[in-house]
């Protein structure tokens, strides 16, 4: 598997420091790792080649962009962001492999975001026994969320249970009586799906389930089951080149039922690069979805991303991804801000932990000492005439029962550099 090495750098504030007990700290004969006067170095496992890559690789070169973007503005206290990405071709070994020179060549002071959950699993163990802050994992598996195993992992996304009930929620409340079926990937992503309409409407109430495999080349045989069946409203916990490709193959088979995607799977700019800019306002009309980022088009922090996008990423096109790689890096930003004028890798665990982190989403991060969860809710969006917005409806689940909340969005100040 080909590895590829991406750099980039950005300045970073360190706010007041934690009243905080390190192993490494400033005077100390071992420096922390990672940690220079000048710099921070990081790095992340991306899928830039292989399955995955359609739909993920621009995440990295939107958070890159990010990262510059603050450097160029004066950075905090003199220390810039070395960011270092790694190609893992969505291949658990290339993970290991990729991980590992990150940990022992690169010498990161953490891994941030690395994506995807079969990919990720496999290097949570080492991470952990490597003490490296594994941070705002790009998945929604709940096994980012054990901070009594994994007390340097936290999660970014909302889980995939949170998301499957959030959808069923919605759902039931527009078509009471709709036959619900669930298609998922056949790894946590889908189970949770699965879990979180059975928290809503419970297991004997799905009308059809079916999975598919990332290796799959087509969908005929589940999309077949599905219309057998009879189904309404697909709830799909896919990916962006499952979902086109289930969109596209009910459409061939001229059945056209609602669709509730995951937000991993949902991004209509991406979307419609699969499906053509003539077929995809049609084919997804109404498509619902969930998310917790700010993509409102017009909104203050939507208006700075795009910005950041034209001036550091080349022009490169602006998708739900370049929202979320460039949110990952803000909050990494503020987390290392919070983390003190000297950050160790102790600190940076306790910044985010404290629970004072805000992150920019649509609803309140969750982030403690015995939750490692980002988002316990998410708001509901829906594809109107090719735009993609959230709605009113948003809501939190917890302990198995899902409530309606009121969005509150977290403004942006600084032009979006924390500290």
């Amino acid at each position: 598997m080909r590895t590829r090495t991406i750099r980039t750098a950005a300045a970073v504030s360190a706010a007041a420091a934690l009243a905080l007990t390190a192993c490494s700290t400033p005077g100390d004969d071992e420096a922390v790792p990672g940690v220079t006067d000048d710099t921070v170095t990081i790095g992340t496992h991306q899928p830039l080649t292989g399955p995955a890559a359609a739909g993920y690789s621009t995440i990295s070169a939107a958070t890159a962009a990010y990262f510059a973007y603050v450097n160029d503005n004066g950075g905090i206290h003199g220390r810039d962001i070395e960011y270092v990405v790694k190609d893992d071709g969505y291949d658990p070994a290339a993970t290991q492999t990729a991980v590992r020179e990150l940990v022992t060549e690169e010498k990161v002071f953490a891994v941030v975001n690395g994506l995807g959950t079969p990919t990720h699993s496999s290097v949570l163990d080492y991470l952990d026994q490597q003490g490296v802050p594994d941070l705002f994992v790009s998945s929604g598996s709940l096994t980012w969320n054990q901070p009594g195993v994994y007390e340097n992992t936290f999660a970014f996304n909302a889980d995939y249970v949170t998301e499957g009930a959030a959808l069923a929620q919605y759902a039931v409340e527009q078509a009471p009586d709709a036959k619900i079926c669930v298609l998922g990937q056949d790894d946590d992503y889908g189970e949770g799906i699965v879990e979180g309409v059975e928290t809503v409407i419970g297991s004997n109430a799905i009308t059809e389930v079916q999975s598919y495999t990332t290796s799959a080349e087509d969908l005929t045989a589940q999309i077949g089951a599905m219309m057998a069946a009879e189904c309404e409203i697909n709830v799909l916990g896919t990916i962006n080149g499952f979902t086109a490709m289930a969109v596209g193959t009910a459409a061939e088979m001229e059945w056209f039922p609602k669709w509730y995607v995951s937000s991993s799977g949902a991004d209509y700019p991406t979307l419609a690069g699969y499906l053509g800019e003539e077929l995809a306002p049609v084919l997804l009309q109404g498509m619902v979805s969930v998310n917790y980022l700010p993509f409102s088009p017009g909104g203050d922090w939507v208006s700075l991303f795009e910005q950041i996008n034209a001036d550091y990423n080349d022009g490169a096109p602006f998708t739900g991804n370049t929202i979320f790689g460039m949110s990952v890096g803000y909050l990494f930003a503020e987390a290392l801000a919070a983390a003190g004028e000297d950050p160790t890798r102790e600190s940076l665990v306790a910044a985010v932990e404290s629970g004072d982190l805000v992150g920019n989403g649509i609803l309140p991060l969750s982030y403690s000492a015995d939750d490692h969860a980002a988002y316990r809710g998410v708001g509901i969006t829906v594809v109107n005439e090719g735009l993609q917005d959230y709605v009113d409806s948003a809501y939190e689940v917890s302990a198995g029962a899902v409530s309606p909340v009121e969005p509150d969005p977290v403004p942006l100040e600084n032009e979006g550099i924390p500290g």
